[in-house]
């Protein structure tokens, strides 16, 4: 869940560039900052925390990731009110394959199963549902490596170019397991050491055209993490909101009604912690998320595992013949 990067060494830089390249370049990351700071994809939908996909693979490598995520919630926010809720969990899990189709290019592929439960009042009957969570796919493109470039300031920087397609899910459940909603997600994601060795923020800015609701969302997180050898420590904060849709309804006789196209917003913290091993590269991660404030939201604590595999490519096939 949590990224592990390998923190390189920079070699005094030797910029073969002329000024007005490197100007460019500067605006460009510039713009991006601002972007990242101001404006992530569907709720609920598979995907990696902490600018995680602002790394691409090698030549020719696969990586294939598990990861497991549960929720629980107490409380809601709607109408203006906060009230309790008598149960409200939720537990998925996904596969996530990669694949490095060159040094600047990766795709991932991602599919799993969720199920969740939901009771308003105590004397209320629970129900449930669960099926295939809405499932993503995309391609993304690094157009920076902060390790190859002349300047100091210049971050790792990627752009994802994502599609969501929907799950078999009850959708009309109260505070469901995602929108189930095709959706065409464009992704901007950046990592930067600075500071002491191994310190370093990231941010995730993430906009969902929901094609099937018709009421698009964005996602931001920004954050810090500290790398020591194979130790990753990562904190940030988390923003969702939907730009448009309908209320959440609490009606006088104690009882919900949740439309198709809900309007949410919420804040959290995330934070999460990953080992990466020195010689295969194998990587176990924990993460958890608290949703702190919103409206049409419930304040999830989440919390979840994930190892990521990698094998094949170039590097792979050449220690292999060695």
């Amino acid at each position: 869940m949590t990224a592990t990067l390998i923190v390189m060494q920079r070699t005094e830089p030797h910029c073969r560039l002329s000024v007005l390249p490197c100007l460019a370049r500067c605006a460009v990351v510039g713009l991006v900052l601002w972007f990242v700071l101001s404006t992530k994809a569907a709720e609920n939908v598979p995907h990696r925390p902490f600018a995680q996909w602002a790394d691409v693979l090698p030549d020719g490598q696969f990586v294939l990731g598990a990861v497991y995520e549960q929720s629980d919630a107490d409380r809601i926010w709607a109408a203006g009110q906060h009230p309790s809720v008598s149960a409200d969990s939720m537990h998925q899990g996904y596969f996530a394959l990669q694949y490095g189709i060159n040094s600047n290019w990766t795709a991932d592929f991602n599919i799993g199963w969720t199920s969740m439960k939901w009771r308003y009042a105590s004397g209320d009957t629970t129900q449930t549902t669960m099926g295939l969570m809405d499932w993503s796919f995309g391609v993304r493109y690094q157009i920076f490596n902060e390790a190859r470039e002349s300047s100091p300031w210049v971050p790792t920087l990627t752009f994802r170019a994502g599609a969501v397609l929907p799950g078999t899910y009850d959708q009309t459940f109260p505070f469901a397991p995602g929108l189930r909603s095709t959706s065409v997600t464009p992704e901007l994601l950046l990592r930067k050491h600075f500071g002491w060795p191994g310190l370093g923020c990231y941010g995730d800015a993430l906009y969902a055209w929901n094609d099937t609701t018709g009421n698009d969302n964005y996602i931001t997180s920004i954050g810090l993490f500290q790398q020591y050898k194979g130790l990753e420590i990562d904190a940030g904060w988390r923003h969702l909101q939907f730009i448009n849709g309908s209320d959440v309804v609490i009606n006088p006789n104690n009882t919900i009604t949740y439309p198709r196209d809900p309007r949410e917003i919420n804040d959290s913290i995330e934070a999460g912690i990953s080992y990466t091993t020195p010689e295969r590269h194998f990587r176990y991660g924990f993460q958890i998320r608290s949703v702190f404030a919103g409206n049409n939201a419930d304040d999830k604590f989440w919390f979840g595992f994930s190892a990521d595999f990698p094998f094949g490519g170039k590097r792979a096939s050449q220690s292999a013949q060695n």
